[in-house]
């Protein structure tokens, strides 16, 4: 399966109006609207964008790996690979050259990734031909504008009955290489007690799986402040749509397993979702910082301040970091990870007194939102200072729209924001970003929204750090 936002000239209804979003995304997601999708194979796929009863277990399952538990178990996996960031780094600050920063940031993801979902250490950086790396990388290297591509992305009702009769073995190989890869590791881990087992994201699925506890939508921990926020200041119209005893409010329970597909599936899931779009991120606030020198001293003096009072970095105390969480924000809301949100309706459904009727296909622009002068003073520029929050406050929380939002909103938002959050800490406690002549202004993007020709950077040594 390839998660497509839309067939090309194939026409979808925009819904750029934050409180209509808020109805649909929130209210009127749990059973009707699911995410666009095009299959390649059956739906078991190790790579699969799940259809209704796949993602309610699915998600079910792995939101409450990837919450607050997860995080918090998470620090000391991407405490490892960010020191290995940093030595790379320090190599390119005593080397006094300019270098792609994106890509470092790329090598560090995919070993987030490896060993948070996979189980696998590795250093992407200084040893590219691991077999994890060099199949990963294979995965990410695969174009959609070939031109066969381009055709089923145009007519997608051709691709399904002639998917199967298309030889792919560079997709065989990868699937191959990940399922024996998970299933090795799984085996690895039922023979070991449990006092011994890893703590990580395939830990907690693998718990999961032999779990005998009903679970149900109460234990989403993926539903982001936005929606929170847009459920008090809508009053929920003040308790007749979604008040008590309503139907919509109540939360159905499912009792099913997790199987060993399913698992490898969320695993790979995992890397699609958190490679580039968290490598991304992390390269756009360098570089950001690095052209805006006074935002840069301002994350530096609150990182200084925080290291003041705390000896290390933790899931908790990074929440103090009030400043960097404006940068990240406002780093998303300038590059979002997709520029539009593709969800399909499976029934019927009113919105807004609009019917949206069933096997139609709905687009919410979230980059429109996110440069749409209506929301934003002079859109097009970096001010962190716009997600304080007094500036949160007067503004719908549905304009800003990085991860989606409703049940069906990124999973793993929050490991991820952890990743970045604690990445940007140890780099700019150690580090000055610096914008050189082999800096591009403005960055060329790339279809996956990426920098194209990566981010060039130089980077020093702070003075006042003492290693």
């Amino acid at each position: 399966l390839f998660p497509i936002g839309h067939a090309l000239w194939e026409q979808k209804p925009l819904m750029d109006s934050p409180h209509v979003l808020f109805r649909t995304d929130v209210r009127k997601i749990n059973y009707t609207i699911n995410r666009a999708y095009i299959f390649i194979s059956d739906q078991t796929s190790i790579c699969c964008n799940l259809t209704p009863l796949h993602w309610f277990v699915g998600f079910t399952h792995s939101d409450i790996c990837v919450g607050t538990i997860l995080a918090l178990q998470m620090v000391p996996l991407i405490n490892t690979a960010t020191e290995t960031l940093l030595r790379n780094l320090k190599s390119h600050a005593e080397s006094g050259n300019s270098f792609n920063i994106h890509k470092c940031f790329g090598c560090f993801t995919m070993d987030v990734i490896a060993s948070v979902a996979f189980g696998t250490q590795v250093d992407s950086q200084n040893n590219p031909d691991d077999p994890f790396v060099h199949h990963a990388s294979k995965f990410f290297a695969f174009t959609f504008f070939k031109p066969l591509m381009i055709f089923f992305m145009a007519f997608p009702f051709v691709l399904q009955p002639l998917a199967g009769l298309l030889p792919n073995k560079s997709r065989d190989e990868m699937n191959s290489f990940f399922i024996q890869c998970i299933q090795k590791m799984i085996k690895q881990r039922d023979d070991l007690p449990p006092e011994q087992r890893r703590r990580d994201f395939l830990q907690l699925m693998l718990d999961v799986r032999a779990s005998s506890k009903y679970l149900s939508l109460e234990h989403f921990d993926v539903v982001n402040d936005a929606d929170e926020q847009a459920c008090t200041e809508q009053g929920m119209d003040n308790g007749q749509e979604n008040g008590p005893g309503n139907e919509s409010t109540k939360r159905a329970q499912q009792k099913r397993m997790m199987t060993e597909d399913e698992i490898v599936g969320q695993s790979f899931i995992f890397l699609l979702a958190g490679h580039e779009t968290s490598s991304n991120t992390l390269a756009f606030a360098c570089y950001l910082l690095a052209l805006h020198p006074e935002f840069q001293k301002k994350l530096q003096e609150e990182v200084d301040e925080f290291f003041s009072r705390h000896e290390t970095a933790d899931y908790s105390n990074v929440q103090e970091l009030k400043y960097l969480d404006m940068v990240i924000c406002e780093t998303l809301r300038l590059y979002p990870p997709a520029f539009r949100v593709a969800r399909d309706v499976d029934q019927d459904t009113m919105v807004n007194g609009q019917l949206l009727p069933k096997g139609s296909s709905l687009e919410i622009p979230a980059g429109y939102l996110h440069y749409n002068p209506e929301h934003w003073t002079e859109p097009e520029k970096f001010i962190p200072e716009r997600f304080t929050p007094e500036a949160k406050a007067s503004r719908h929380p549905f304009v800003y729209l990085p991860f989606g939002a409703g049940p069906r909103s990124c999973v793993g938002m929050r490991l991820a924001q952890l990743e970045i959050k604690m990445a940007l800490l140890h780099i700019f406690r150690r580090f000055d970003m610096m914008a050189c002549e082999d800096t591009e202004v403005p960055l060329e993007s790339h279809t996956t929204l990426g920098p194209k020709n990566g981010i060039l950077v130089k980077i020093i040594n702070r003075e006042n750090f003492e290693s």
